[in-house]
């Protein structure tokens, strides 16, 4: 297996690092590069940005206005990108909701929602988690009852990132509560801006506003807004959940971070030394970036099976796991090369960074959760 590029790909490589170069804002990119928070704003101005290039979906097919790239493009742009200090495209829509929509929506679905999603016009949220139903999702209680050509819903999601900013959320909702739990779920898209829908925040520990509680109260959603068919919301679910856990994996970001957390144990100093020259801290260091490299070549085997129009299998589990693991040790790193300058809580602070990277091993699947789907998929336990 040639792991090297082709003289193709390296020129697309530099077409993309002189793109990023010209027409990355600059106060976005030293955002970035900091480790500090990026404004909605700012995150729709890059894709607004991206969509003029003809870049907005780089992992989608041509047909759905996407680029059409490769696996080894999607990577050399995703890998160029963070290393730029671009702000990460919003998963929801392009991730999550897409990718559903263009495998089990119909065609008046396709055509009034995918291209909203490449121009950066409609800012999606995930409503999956309740209290209650978080890894075991099947267990959600939110109740969408189908009466005179629309469903009424009725219900609470919880930790739903960024729903202050959305303008449409997918929902799983209960449609048939006398069935077995994952048979009776159904998938919705709700406009955020319908009477009844409530978002209050939830403030974390840093004092930061990322994650939120959303209150259905009586909400009336159109049956066009059902994807797929009704009660098989499960199916559709699954599918979304192995594109999610994909992208956590965050293969760009922690080579990013990788990179400044070299910088700073460079910068730093321990008795008289540099702190990376310490053999300890260098061997941690070490450990990490072969995990990376490691869980890189994973994550183009994932590329290639999706360049197929295969989902992801068990790999996205192992990608979630790995790919959460080497992120909350980077922040830990990052914490110990840093020492008390770390310690300020405020947004964009290291220990901020490190508290907010502790969920990652919860959200889109526990750790523990993935690690049974792998034992069940690939060792038959």
């Amino acid at each position: 297996m040639d792991l090297n590029f082709t003289g193709e790909e390296l020129a697309f490589r530099d077409e993309v690092r002189a793109f990023l170069e010209a027409n990355l804002p600059t106060e976005t990119r030293r955002k970035v590069l900091d480790g500090l928070e990026v404004s909605r704003d700012e995150t729709v101005r890059w894709h607004q940005i991206l969509h003029r290039q003809g870049w907005g979906g780089p992992n989608w097919p041509r047909e759905s206005g996407g680029t059409g790239w490769d696996p080894v493009r999607q990577y050399i742009f995703e890998e160029e990108s963070a290393a730029a200090g671009a702000p990460r495209l919003l998963p929801f829509g392009l991730k999550m909701v897409g990718p559903v929509l263009m495998r089990f929506g119909n065609a008046a679905q396709q055509k009034q929602f995918l291209p909203r999603i490449l121009s950066g016009e409609d800012w999606w949220a995930q409503g999956y988690s309740e209290p209650g139903a978080g890894s075991d999702l099947a267990s959600l209680k939110t109740r969408a009852e189908r009466k005179d050509g629309r469903y009424v819903v009725n219900g609470q999601k919880t930790w739903i990132t960024l729903a202050h900013h959305a303008n449409w959320i997918f929902c799983l909702v209960r449609t048939d509560p006398a069935v077995k739990k994952q048979a009776g779920i159904s998938f919705l898209l709700i406009d955020m801006k319908s009477p009844g829908v409530t978002v209050r925040p939830i403030t974390l520990l840093d004092g930061s506003h990322e994650v939120n509680e959303v209150w259905f109260e009586d909400v009336e959603v159109p049956v066009e807004n059902l994807v797929g068919d009704e009660n098989s919301g499960w199916t559709y679910a699954k599918f979304l959940l192995a594109h999610e856990r994909t992208n956590i994996a965050g293969v760009g970001v922690s080579k990013r971070e990788l990179a400044r957390l070299k910088r700073i144990a460079a910068e730093e100093w321990k008795d008289d030394r540099p702190l990376l020259a310490d053999p300890a801290f260098a061997a941690r260091v070490a450990q990490v970036e072969v995990e990376l490299m490691a869980l890189e070549i994973t994550n183009l085997r994932v590329l290639a099976a999706e360049a197929e129009r295969r989902a992801p299998g068990p790999e996205a589990s192992l990608l979630k796991i790995k790919g959460t693991e080497i992120q909350q040790a980077l922040s830990e790193l990052m914490m110990q090369a840093r020492g008390p300058q770390a310690l300020p809580l405020r947004r964009g602070a290291m220990s901020g960074a490190y508290l907010n990277l502790r969920k990652t091993s919860i959200y889109g699947g526990s750790n523990e959760i993935q690690k049974n789907i792998i034992a069940q998929t690939i060792l038959g336990l």
